[in-house]
Formats: C-alpha cells, structure tokens, sequence
C-alpha cells in the first residue's frame, strides 16, 4: 500500500467518522410533569407536543418526550438520558421551576439548550454560565406582579396576605410583591407557605384571616394552588382573592368549582383569546392556536401551559432553520448554532405575547405579554389590559 493510498483512506475514515458523529434527523427531547402534583401543567404540554410538525426545512424530527413525575430528580435523570444517550439538539420542560433550575448544570456540561415551560426568572437570571443555555417560555414574575399589584392598588387594596409554595416558584413571587408593594402603597401583614403535595393548609389560613387583610395572594400553580383557597373561602374569609398565572387549566376550575368564582388573577394572552381587544398584538396567533387545540381537546380546555408550548414550537420553528446554515444536527456546533439562534429572536410572535431576545434576557416579553383575568362562570375570562 502507498503512502498515499495510507493518507486518502485516512482522510476518507476521518471524514465517515465525522459524518457518523452527527445525524440526519433534528432531535428534540421533552421532559414534562405528566404525574405527579404538576400534572395538570404538564399534560397540555404533552398534548400539544404531539400537535409540533415533524419536518422543517427538510429535516425530519425527532422527539423524545419523557416524563419527569413533577420531581427536580426525575427531571435531572431525564435531562442527562437525553443529553447522554439520547444526544438530542435541544430540550424542551420541565414544567416546573424547581425541576428547570434543577437541570441547569446538566445543560451547562452538555452544552445543551433548553427552552423551559416553568415561570420563575430564576431560571434564566442572571444570565451565568449554567444560565446560558436556558431560555424559557412563561413571563416573567416580575412581569405578572407588577400587573397584579398595580390592579390590586386600582381597587383600594391596602394590606395583603401572602401564602406560596414553599420552593423556588412561591419564594420568586415573594421577592417580586416585596419589591413593588411600597410603590403601590400596599402592607404585606403575614406571609405564609406551603408544599405542593399538602393536603391541609389549616394553620396557615388561621394565621392569615387572624392578620385581617384586604387581599390575599396566594402563589402556587396547577391544581395545589386551589387548597388555599377552598380553606380561605370555607372560612368564610371576606376580602379578595387572588391567584397568579400557573392556574389557567381546566383542572384548576373542577377542583375548586364555586369557590373559585370571582379570582382574579394576571395571565397570558393566549388563555382568554377569543375575547381579547382586537389590538392586542398577539390576538390572531393566540386565536388560531386555541382554535386548533379546542378542535382536539374541547371548549375552554387550552390553557397558559399549552399556549407556552405552542410558542416554543414557534420559537424552534424561527431558530433551527438558521442553526442549520451553520452546522449539522448532532453536532456540539449545531448546539451552539441553535443556542445562538434562540438569543438572536426578534420580533417573534407567540400566543402569549411578542418576544425580543438578547444575551441579558432569555425570555423576552414586554407588557403585552400579560392581561389581568377573572373567573366567571366556571370560566377563565378577560378583565383588563
């Protein structure tokens, strides 16, 4: 054998193995509450997952969707088998903050992507070395409190009763209501929490109709943000009532039925489309979502959480197609690329509002991302903008 024949099979062996190191196909893994307390968020999730197109720009997906028992350690173990041996591009999830903020050092080590579905800004601020590969889809807290607490002032509201989750997403929501309450010229006189999986909040709802207050926020998601409540109202607790984002799902209405009449609460676009202002600027998206959605799963059944999934779809839709120009999918490059591409959205309408993203923000909306909603009629309704 020549030495040149040596060299050009080595190139050729070379350039195989570098072939074989990427793969044809964009894999996407998903990691979603689909049991466990958090399943009434992560089942819409699940639902519009399998509303994504399975080709864009010529390149078949892949998902891989798995599911994480509403635990940030089923949430890890699910991260590093995609990461590892599922060597997906990008994931998608979890649904809930503590398990998103869980995953982070999974992404840093993988150089791996990740557009969460969970709410706290926590998971994207600061924008460190584990944060800069997390993006995520729900606004913001600070941007839903300071919708609720300038709506809170408008009605006389001058002492407030705090009870949350005691993890990352009901401690998120504290940090925002103290920091806006003396612009608003609003007293938090008690301050209670609680864990997801409780089934009696009793204790803290004494301690916080013993403080006498004109409102009460509680902050929790998904059907456990009810049992306050049920306590508040079976109690016979007199003043307001308000709930935060993560209770726009179906399941949230069944649970508590009348009792919830007349919450108010801040809320994306997409959860009361239909009766959006025409100049809302996310309207026609969000409506043609919910249609489609509602022709699957029924009336009234899309929810804040199945909206965010659907604009995650958009937002890999807008991004893959200029990750490819770059590098192959498999590839640690194609990662990057994509990555990149996910900071660089620009004027990308989803359901829930507009997103402009940057180095400094890895989420994106302005005010047009929230409205205020009430329930009535067993129903999610617009309230105001």
């Amino acid at each position: 054998m020549s030495i040149r024949f040596a060299r050009s099979c080595l190139v050729a062996l070379s350039a195989a193995t570098a072939v074989t190191s990427a793969h044809a196909q964009i894999r996407v893994g998903v990691d979603l509450a689909t049991t466990g307390p958090a399943a009434s968020i992560g089942i819409p999730s699940k639902n519009v997952v399998q509303m994504w197109p399975t080709e864009i720009a010529g390149r078949k997906i892949e998902y891989i969707v798995l599911d994480d028992g509403s635990t940030p350690t089923g949430a890890v173990l699910n991260a590093r088998k995609l990461t590892s041996e599922d060597k997906v591009d990008v994931i998608v999830g979890p649904n809930t903050t503590p398990a998103a903020i869980a995953t982070l050092d999974v992404l840093a080590e993988s150089q791996t992507p990740m557009i969460a579905l969970a709410a706290s800004a926590s998971i994207v601020l600061p924008v460190d070395a584990k944060r800069y590969w997390a993006f995520k889809m729900p606004q913001n807290d600070s941007l839903m409190a300071t919708a609720v607490t300038r709506y809170m002032a408008d009605v006389g509201v001058r002492t407030l009763g705090f009870i949350g989750f005691s993890d990352a997403y009901g401690e998120s929501w504290l940090t925002e209501i103290n920091r806006l309450v003396d612009l608003r010229g609003i007293r938090v006189v008690d301050v209670e929490r609680y864990n997801r999986t409780d089934t009696s909040v009793t204790g803290q709802v004494l301690k916080l109709m013993a403080a006498n207050p004109d409102a009460i926020l509680i902050a929790g998601a998904g059907t456990p943000s009810v049992t306050p409540q049920l306590a508040l109202v079976q109690r016979n607790y007199r003043g307001r009532i308000f709930q935060t984002h993560g209770i726009a799902t179906p399941e949230f209405l069944k649970v508590g039925g009348k009792d919830v009449e007349g919450t108010i609460f801040p809320t994306g676009p997409g959860v009361v489309a239909q009766q959006l202002p025409n100049d809302v600027a996310s309207k026609k998206v969000a409506v043609d979502f919910v249609k489609k959605y509602e022709a699957l799963h029924g009336p009234d059944s899309a929810t804040q959480f199945a909206c965010d999934a659907w604009g995650a779809w958009l937002l890999l839709a807008d991004a893959l197609p200029k990750a490819l120009k770059v590098a192959q999918p498999g590839t640690p490059e194609f990662r990057k690329a994509l990555r990149d591409a996910i900071e660089s959205t620009k004027n990308l309408t989803v359901p829930q509002g507009v997103m402009n993203l940057s180095a400094a923000d890895h989420q994106g909306f302005d005010q047009r991302a929230r409205v205020m909603g009430k329930i009535a009629g067993n129903r999610f309704t617009f309230l105001s903008e």
